[in-house]
């Protein structure tokens, strides 16, 4: 399971996306949480390139446009035809007062304010606004960002946001620009199945960036959602295989799920599943990364990092050796959904 080996997304097309196995994902750079210098942002991103990561993925949210501000100068070192990029449509970024900035959850941002749009004009300066932070002519993926229930905060404000998605514009828009050759594919990247699974019923998308919703300690997707798209031949990029934390930190206190502290129910069966990597002498982290590539709808999987030491580590776990007897183990103890693909051996 080597980094640069690469999988197809959107197979269907003359124009299929080459994914190197682990892609590089770019919400730590916008100063998630807590501020990245640039000189160690660009070296972050140069460990990736110099590891065989070719893909990279971004979105105006990061740090109000940082994040793509800082690969625009890395993809110009790089060479843009080396790389694969994907970033995100429904948010735009306005000029605003100091008092109007609307951060999220990141630091030292730009003096901007977001405002939710997926009709067709807000798709169209979203993507022409993200071309021109990172200093390209074209994107490779285009992802509606966030129309979740998770994201928008309720079923009935998801549910408006599709709406506005098909009824507004935003989806024909995205139609055009991927017949016209601007862009290769079209997706959602988003915290959850469910909305991904909607979407593949109102219209024809090549893929999904799915944050979380498909660990070592999660697989409802495989019901309904995982064999859809294999039906429908149309990949996923695997964002968040931590959980948030918990399946690299283990189950410690404060241990994080979901971006909140785990409850207790999560916690013992994290502990459940740290006792058997344990008994086959293998990081529960390096089981988190390494499960999740072993669907063959998952195309990439891309772990956050802030420095050349965290991009480093990620390429180690990825190719630790981890024995086959432990997914089955996994699966004999009920840890694991019994239906899961296991990945196979680096």
């Amino acid at each position: 399971m080597i980094v640069s080996d690469t999988t197809l997304l959107n197979r269907r097309t003359s124009r299929p996306v080459a994914l190197s196995r682990m892609g590089f994902g770019g919400a730590p750079l916008g100063n998630l949480y807590r501020k990245v210098e640039d000189d160690v942002a660009q070296a972050t991103l140069q460990a990736a390139y110099d590891h065989g990561i070719r893909y990279f993925d971004t979105a105006p949210q990061y740090g109000l446009g940082r994040s793509e501000l800082r690969l625009a100068p890395a993809i110009e070192r790089f060479g843009r035809d080396t790389i694969q990029i994907s970033t995100k449509i429904g948010r735009l970024l306005l000029d605003c007062e100091p008092h109007e900035v609307t951060p999220e959850a990141f630091v030292d941002v730009p003096q901007k304010r977001i405002v939710f749009d997926y009709s067709y004009d807000g798709v169209m300066k979203s993507y022409e606004a993200s071309r021109q932070r990172l200093g390209i002519d074209n994107a490779d993926i285009l992802f509606i960002h966030d129309v979740c229930a998770f994201s928008q905060g309720s079923q009935e404000a998801s549910d408006a946001r599709v709406r506005e998605l098909f009824d507004d514009g935003g989806y024909r828009a995205l139609s055009e620009l991927r017949a016209a050759g601007d862009i290769a594919a079209i997706g959602a990247g988003v915290n959850e199945w469910q909305v991904c699974e909607r979407l593949l019923g109102l219209g024809d998308f090549d893929g999904f960036l799915l944050a979380g919703r498909y660990t070592l300690l999660e697989q409802e997707a495989l019901e309904s959602f995982l064999p859809l798209c294999e039906k429908r031949d149309v990949g996923i990029v695997l964002g968040g295989p931590y959980n948030s934390g918990i399946l690299a930190t283990g189950a410690v206190p404060g241990a994080k799920y979901n971006y909140a502290d785990a409850p207790e129910s999560i916690l013992m069966r994290v502990r459940k599943i740290e006792a058997v990597c344990a008994a086959h002498e293998t990081p529960l982290i390096a089981a988190a990364l390494q499960f999740v590539l072993g669907h063959p709808a998952v195309k990439s999987v891309i772990p956050g990092a802030v420095s050349a030491a965290e991009v480093a580590a990620n390429v180690k776990l990825l190719q630790t050796p981890i024995p086959a007897s432990l997914w089955s183990d996994l699966k004999a103890e009920g840890l694991v959904h019994p239906d899961a693909p296991m990945p196979k051996e680096p």
